[in-house]
């Protein structure tokens, strides 16, 4: 696929910061004003399905999207993680990894509904503060994959 926004190289700053790279698979630290902390696991090569990869694959997939979400519950305390993989808008494999808090600006709804609550600018500089660090917690818990 020509112009996938998911199989370009680097990032921008105001997209996020790259966690971890390895042959198959990168995590992004997603820059949001709204969810610090949001995380997005990437399959590195083009492809729109899980059933595309063979099942190490998915094995390894999911094992990297369970190593961010536990990093995220430890640093984060969220009330709840959300696991999601869409494709809808990019039909390139990736699953994003989401702290959700009560008090979060799109709860109890998924972060893609309207807002239903306006989150507090000290709440959300406390949740920025503590997803700085997530980066060191994610690559500590994918070391222990290898």
């Amino acid at each position: 696929m020509t112009n996938c926004v998911l199989c370009k190289e680097g990032l921008k700053p105001e997209e996020g910061q790259l966690i971890w790279r390895g042959d198959s698979c990168r995590i992004i630290l997603v820059s949001d004003p709204d969810l610090p902390g949001f995380c997005r696991v990437i399959w590195n090569h083009h492809v729109s399905e899980m059933t595309d990869l063979t099942y190490g694959e998915r094995e390894h997939l999911m094992t990297l999207v369970f190593s961010v979400e536990e990093a995220i519950r430890d640093v984060m305390s969220p009330d709840k993680v959300n696991v999601a993989t869409l494709g809808n808008m990019v039909p390139h494999l990736h699953w994003h990894v989401i702290p959700r808090f009560k008090d979060d600006a799109f709860f109890p709804g998924s972060v893609w509904s309207d807002r239903t609550q306006k989150t507090s600018a000290s709440t959300l500089e406390s949740r920025m503060q503590k997803s700085k660090d997530l980066p060191a917690a994610v690559r500590e818990l994918v070391s222990r994959l290898n």
